[in-house]
């Protein structure tokens, strides 16, 4: 076989370096300075789970994302992350560059979201907000009370009082049970702090009955500083037998029927939960208690008082006896009468 030339050889390693260069260039400028075209930006895309390089890429393309399947698996091979790439819900930017997007997917910054929920709700209220949040995959919707405790391993048969109130953060396209897990497992967790630290003296027979004042105390309390004034009023009574004549657990027995006005009839209307008419605690919490109302009904203060009345400004006044009351009922909501 002639020998190539020596000027000829050269000539033709220098012409391979230039194409390898060249085309190392163009791969470079592709992948890390030209922009990916998107139909929309910002665009929300989901990456579906379990999907390799191409498939990915075939998913975004459908999304409204101009990807390269081929620059994408040059990367997974140049990188050797092609499969860590993570499922989820995307939110992607222009300008955006193959390798931007690429590093994105492997880090897995997913879109977050979130969920409030407030003291003082209802399960109702809890369960309509996550019903209608738009990033949520509602896994949950349809299922009853019952079934619902059920798939979070609860005990339980009425959700009330059971999850505990906060803003929960979660990557898109989570599940909503995954949220009721979260929530009910705080409150578990809430509750039996508590009860490990709660006032020895008081009357209630298990953690449940304490939740359930709790929820009491939530739903009573004007001001912050007086939950322990509040949860000491509905403890003594408690102690000696007397009604709890709790006007939010009256209300909540009403349901639907309660149009916003309390009236004389209502406390008459015998439910579980009417506190005038029936003695003791109501059979369930009438709302979601916070740490605060949970450390309250397990630590209230050590005072005296039976009764007590708003004053109009946020905060109430405490009586130890119904003389007393009754004055300080004339005085702040009867002008004086």
């Amino acid at each position: 076989m002639p020998a190539v030339p020596k000027g000829r050889f050269t000539k033709l390693l220098f012409a391979l370096l230039l194409a390898v260069a060249v085309i190392a260039g163009w791969a470079w400028h592709a992948l890390t300075v030209a922009p990916v075209a998107m139909s929309a930006s910002p665009l929300r895309v989901t990456v579906p789970k379990g999907a390799g390089v191409r498939a990915i890429a075939a998913s975004l393309n459908e999304q409204g994302v101009d990807v390269s399947g081929a620059r994408l698996w040059l990367l997974a091979q140049a990188r050797g992350d092609g499969a860590r790439l993570k499922a989820g819900t995307y939110e992607f930017a222009a300008p955006i560059t193959h390798a931007a997007l690429f590093d994105q997917l492997v880090r897995g910054d997913v879109l977050m979201a979130s969920v409030r929920f407030v003291e003082g709700w209802t399960f109702a209220q809890l369960r309509a907000a996550i019903d209608a949040h738009p990033d949520l995959a509602h896994d949950t919707r349809g299922l009853d009370e019952a079934a619902l405790l059920a798939r979070l391993g609860a005990g339980n048969t009425r959700a009330e009082g059971l999850f505990f109130p906060d803003t929960y953060r979660f990557a898109a396209g989570a599940s909503d049970l995954e949220i009721y897990r979260q929530a009910w497992r705080r409150q578990q967790q809430t509750l039996a702090a508590a009860w490990e630290a709660r006032d020895p003296r008081l009357p209630y027979r298990s953690p449940y009955e304490a939740l359930v004042m709790a929820s009491i105390v939530e739903k009573e309390t004007g001001q912050a500083g007086e939950r322990d004034k509040v949860a000491a009023v509905f403890v003594n009574r408690l102690r000696i037998g007397m009604m709890l004549q709790s006007d939010p657990t009256t209300i909540y027995g009403l349901g639907e029927r309660f149009d916003g006005n309390l009236r004389k009839r209502d406390l008459l209307a015998d439910t579980p939960y009417n506190t005038y008419t029936r003695a003791g605690l109501p059979p369930t919490p009438i709302a979601l208690p916070g740490k605060a109302s949970i450390e309250a009904a397990l630590n209230p203060a050590r005072v005296p008082a039976l009764y007590f009345v708003a004053r109009g400004d946020g905060t109430s006044e405490f009586s130890n006896d119904l003389a007393s009351h009754n004055r300080a009922v004339s005085r702040y909501q009867r002008n004086g009468r």
